[in-house]
């Protein structure tokens, strides 16, 4: 009797032991290789060809108590629900829903956005995040502006992200258009000195574009001792990424 050969193809999920597990193929890699994302909670096994995804399918069996082990450090994900509040830019805020209408409330000041009476709980949570980019653009925008002032340079455009490899990032203006600089929504939950750290270090990029001794110097200049702020969202950024879940 013959049995065929299981073949899989890239992006397909694996249930392995409690765990889910996506397949990808990278061109860049050079080996089989099984990587937990700290900030997705992603389990991926990765492959260097369509060829090795059954080896990478494979080793993440192998490995299910690695993968027990790394799941079990992330940090607990964070549901936004109505009633509950949250800490936003160093602000007890509260969290509400009346009218369909999901709202965010500080202490003088109210956002909120419309989303239905019975919209599900994850659309509750996509408002939420739109309410918290809101109000991260008003935050930023005056960090940056006293920032930039500091260092004799033009106010960039602010907006923000989702993104969840990087704080910040600033693009310099080309071809006339204004510079321009991002931040990741989930520092509205970080303390405003961690936020404000990035985004001195944002604008400092506005003059250099490297990490070099004269761009510290600037995000000095406008800071001091970058050394805590740094410690800290090595430490304890990651569990930011609970939230919005």
């Amino acid at each position: 009797m013959r049995f065929g050969v299981i073949r899989h193809v890239d992006g397909e999920v694996l249930e392995v032991g409690e765990a889910r597990v996506r397949l990808r193929v990278s061109r860049r890699a050079h080996r089989v290789s099984l990587r937990v994302d700290r900030a997705t909670g992603e389990v991926v096994a990765i492959a260097p060809s369509p060829r090795r995804l059954g080896d990478a399918a494979a080793f993440a069996r192998e490995r299910q108590a690695w993968i027990r082990e790394r799941l079990a450090e992330l940090p607990p994900r964070r549901v936004f629900h109505p009633g509950s509040e949250l800490i936003v830019f160093g602000e007890a805020c509260r969290l509400g829903l009346a009218g369909g209408r999901a709202c965010l409330e500080g202490p003088g000041w109210e956002l909120g956005v419309r989303i239905g009476a019975r919209a599900a709980s994850d659309a509750y949570a996509r408002a939420i995040v739109t309410l918290l980019k809101r109000r991260s653009v008003s935050w930023f925008s005056q960090s940056c502006e006293r920032h930039c002032a500091s260092l004799g340079v033009p106010l960039p455009r602010i907006s923000m992200t989702s993104a969840r490899t990087r704080w910040g990032s600033c693009a310099p203006g080309r071809r006339g258009a204004p510079p321009s600089i991002r931040f990741s929504w989930r520092l509205a939950l970080a303390p405003p000195a961690i936020a404000d750290y990035v985004a001195a270090h944002e604008c400092a990029h506005l003059l250099e574009g490297n990490h070099g001794p004269r761009f510290w110097a600037h995000v000095r200049q406008l800071i001091g001792d970058e050394r805590p702020h740094r410690a800290w969202l090595r430490g304890e950024g990651q569990d930011l990424y609970g939230f919005g879940g």
